[in-house]
């Protein structure tokens, strides 16, 4: 299946999304910005990106996407979330001072924000994921949350050297804590379409 019948958007609203567009156009993915609901109808998979998990979910509520796009991942809508992304689709967010933080609460894990500290304490780390091939993957690492806890359905991709889990899949649902957008690796967003053509030949979601 040609990567240019797949429809992907990304959500716009705050944050990294420009990289995320630039790597899925080189796939040659049909990739569009979202920013209302409207810009939902026709896609067949969705990224939300990084930034403030916590500014990007009061813009959903915002501008009316939260619960359809809720809706939507329920019924088995692809979706790829990427460190502030991943918080925006945990059952459960911990180390938050913000009690207005009410995540989508799609995926059955919990997740712990900002695990390793400050912007300063940002950092690069070589992970290997079965998931991508023997190739060891280049993370790199921006105010990361880390997935502490999760549900019998979860599939964890990478960990750290420590153990601590960095990515994880839920059927449809695919979550990084480190930023893919910010490498020349493509596979990570390869991996997002594979699921996304994985399902709409086995009829789950409409081509």
């Amino acid at each position: 299946m040609n990567n240019n019948q797949t429809r992907i958007g990304v959500m716009a609203l705050q944050g990294a999304f420009i990289e995320h567009m630039h790597v899925l156009q080189r796939l040659g993915v049909r990739a569009t910005e979202v920013r209302q609901r409207t810009e939902l109808e026709g896609l067949e998979g969705l990224i939300i990106p990084g930034g403030e998990s916590t500014t990007i979910l009061k813009l959903m509520h915002l501008y009316d996407i939260y619960q359809p796009l809720k809706g939507m991942i329920e019924a088995g809508f692809p979706v790829m979330g990427v460190c502030a992304g991943m918080i925006c689709l945990a059952q459960k967010v911990t180390n938050t001072q913000e009690s207005s933080l009410e995540p989508l609460r799609v995926m059955d894990i919990e997740v712990r924000r900002n695990a390793f500290g400050r912007q300063v304490d940002s950092f690069e780390a070589d992970l290997i994921i079965p998931a991508l091939g023997e190739k060891p993957y280049h993370a790199v690492f921006i105010r990361a949350p880390l997935i502490d806890n999760v549900g019998p359905g979860i599939d964890i991709l990478a960990r750290l050297p420590d153990g601590n889990a960095v990515a994880a899949r839920q059927g449809g649902i695919l979550v990084t804590s480190f930023h893919p957008e910010l490498t020349d690796d493509t596979r990570f967003h390869e991996y997002f379409v594979r699921i996304i053509n994985s399902k709409k030949r086995e009829g789950e979601i409409k081509a």
